[in-house]
């Protein structure tokens, strides 16, 4: 049976996405690009200093808990006002050399998984919500439980107030924005220090996340970063994917 011309509009209405989520998809990739490339200007890192240590915060946080979901112990956590940071952590993983690469893989790659669930969740109003309400309440805990330095003892509650602020302010089409928003820079957060990502140092720290994986799981430091980078775009390309399918 061959369709009319108004019941062909209308089925084309009803399959494609809406001109709004059309245009705030657009608008997150660009905000995507732009950030990356400003992570690796001089002086970018001033215009996006809260993201930077929101960064951080994911990074190190990163580490911590993976060291406790193997059995070991989470210390301390140290972001400073530089916008950098240090996890200190004790592990005890009968996983043999796969723990220790594990939590050095949990730094860059923590992040991009939690950004993810981030923008999974704008999916729903109810799950946006509750999200923001459960990353601005975690922001708060971890700076109570972990956090011993003392510009983090300041920059992650209030990043955390900010954030569960507009959990309970701000109107339905602003929570499922800002959750996209911070979803996509927590995807985003390994570009940050991508020089790090191919470096075998980490200055007096010793070696770096990279460097650790190849000190365990023995391909070279470089391989892993690379294979990092390329799984966080893939991560974020194909969470803004299912998020935004019609």
């Amino acid at each position: 049976m061959r369709k009319s011309g108004k019941d062909f509009e209308t089925l084309l209405n009803k399959e494609a996405p809406p001109v709004v989520e059309r245009m705030g998809l657009t608008w997150l990739i660009g905000a995507a690009i732009a950030t990356t490339l400003l992570w690796q200007v001089p002086g970018g890192d001033y215009i996006l200093y809260p993201f930077t240590i929101l960064a951080t915060w994911f990074h190190e946080i990163g580490h911590g808990l993976m060291a406790l979901l193997l059995g070991g112990q989470f210390q301390k956590l140290e972001i400073f006002s530089s916008g950098s940071g240090v996890a200190t952590y004790g592990l005890r993983s009968s996983l043999g050399p796969i723990g220790p690469a594990l939590v050095a893989a949990a730094g860059p790659m923590g992040p991009p998984l939690a950004g993810a669930a981030l923008i999974l969740a704008s999916r729903s109003f109810r799950a946006a919500s509750l999200s923001l309400k459960i990353l601005g309440s975690f922001l708060l805990f971890s700076a109570l439980i972990w956090v011993r330095s003392l510009f983090g003892l300041v920059a992650i509650p209030l990043l955390g107030l900010i954030i569960l602020g507009i959990a309970l302010k701000a109107p339905r089409w602003a929570q499922g924005f800002v959750i996209q928003f911070l979803g996509v820079q927590a995807c985003i957060s390994t570009y940050h220090q991508l020089d790090y990502l191919f470096s075998y140092s980490a200055g007096y720290l010793g070696l770096s996340d990279t460097a650790q994986m190849q000190r365990y799981l023995i391909l070279p430091y470089w391989f892993w970063g690379g294979f990092m980078a390329i799984a966080s775009l893939v991560i974020l390309v194909q969470s803004l994917r299912v998020a935004y399918r019609s």
